[in-house]
């Protein structure tokens, strides 16, 4: 048996060709076990929004998709690519019944948000699951292109990708020293985000420092206001995950009117920028990862191609 292997991160993902109902199909190691995929798989319904930016990225507009967080069903900078979508439910909720409706010859998710219905779904179709969220969109990547039968191109893009975080690195030369502090306000929440997230894994990659009290390989904690000094940095990023109720951008201009935000070097200093959640955040995948580091590349005065 001709047998192919690829490399993500520090786990090997086993892949090799087999038999599927007479045709040619693919044993893809994954985090709930080995599953046989069809080698073209047609009509894939994939159910994390990092992935659904995964097969876009590689030419795959899926049959199904769960929703995107913000958006009506999807995020604007994906709207346009996936018009032609059936939503199937979100991320943590996701509808088996119309995912069963589109019939799928591929279905993949993330155990982090599925584990609990895998059976379910691999009774629909072949599933293939990544470990977990978080900052390992580019594992996942690798992951998810390689069951749907573009590895190939799945590798080419996070290449593509790294090349313009290379390039961003080097036109920021010695402004890659200034330390960046993360900050994401929600419904009656706000957090410090870290290291082990989408926009903290990108940040450390280019190259950047992070404020001593925020350099933790960890995900996110939860503040109160009595903790915005530690938001301090020479350049502050924050999000807001807005869901149309109000709530959030509430919480944001509370916390953005108190003295000691308006009282942190880095807002006095002009250098506290407003960025799209969908970006910074709740998207996590290839495409908006691209127009994160444009983001940088406009907050910084660097020029960075397309």
């Amino acid at each position: 048996m001709l047998r192919r292997t690829f490399l993500a991160a520090t786990a090997v993902l086993g892949v090799s060709l087999a038999t599927l109902g007479g045709a040619a199909a693919v044993e893809i190691k994954h985090a709930m076990g080995v599953t046989d995929v069809p080698d073209n798989p047609q009509r894939v319904v994939v159910l994390t929004n990092e992935g659904t930016e995964a097969l876009l990225a590689v030419g795959i507009t899926p049959v199904g998709a769960v929703r995107s967080w913000l958006g009506d069903p999807w995020y604007k900078h994906i709207a346009e690519a996936m018009k032609d979508v059936t939503p199937v439910g979100e991320e943590s909720a996701v509808n088996l019944e119309a995912i069963a409706a589109l019939e799928p010859d591929l279905i993949i998710g993330n155990k982090t948000r599925q584990e609990k219905i895998y059976d379910q779904l691999s009774a629909i179709a072949p599933t293939v699951m990544a470990e977990r969220l978080r900052g390992d969109w580019k594992i996942n990547m690798e992951l998810y292109t390689a069951a749907a039968g573009k590895g190939a191109e799945g590798k080419a893009a996070l290449e593509a990708f790294s090349a313009r975080e290379k390039a961003l690195s080097d036109a920021l030369g010695d402004k890659k020293n200034e330390e960046i502090s993360l900050v994401r306000f929600m419904s009656g929440l706000t957090r410090i985000y870290y290291n082990d997230t989408f926009p903290g894994l990108i940040l450390n990659e280019i190259g950047f420092k992070r404020p001593a009290i925020q350099d933790k390989a960890e995900f996110a904690d939860d503040v109160t206001k009595e903790r915005i000094p530690e938001m301090e940095g020479d350049r502050l990023f924050y999000f807001v995950y807005e869901t149309g109720d109000g709530a959030a951008d509430k919480q944001a201009s509370e916390w953005l009117s108190e003295p000691l935000w308006q009282n942190l070097n880095v807002v006095k200093a002009g250098k506290a920028y407003a960025v799209d959640d969908a970006i910074w955040n709740t998207a996590g995948g290839y495409i908006a990862a691209n127009l994160l580091l444009d983001d940088i590349a406009r907050a910084f005065d660097v020029t960075l191609a397309k």
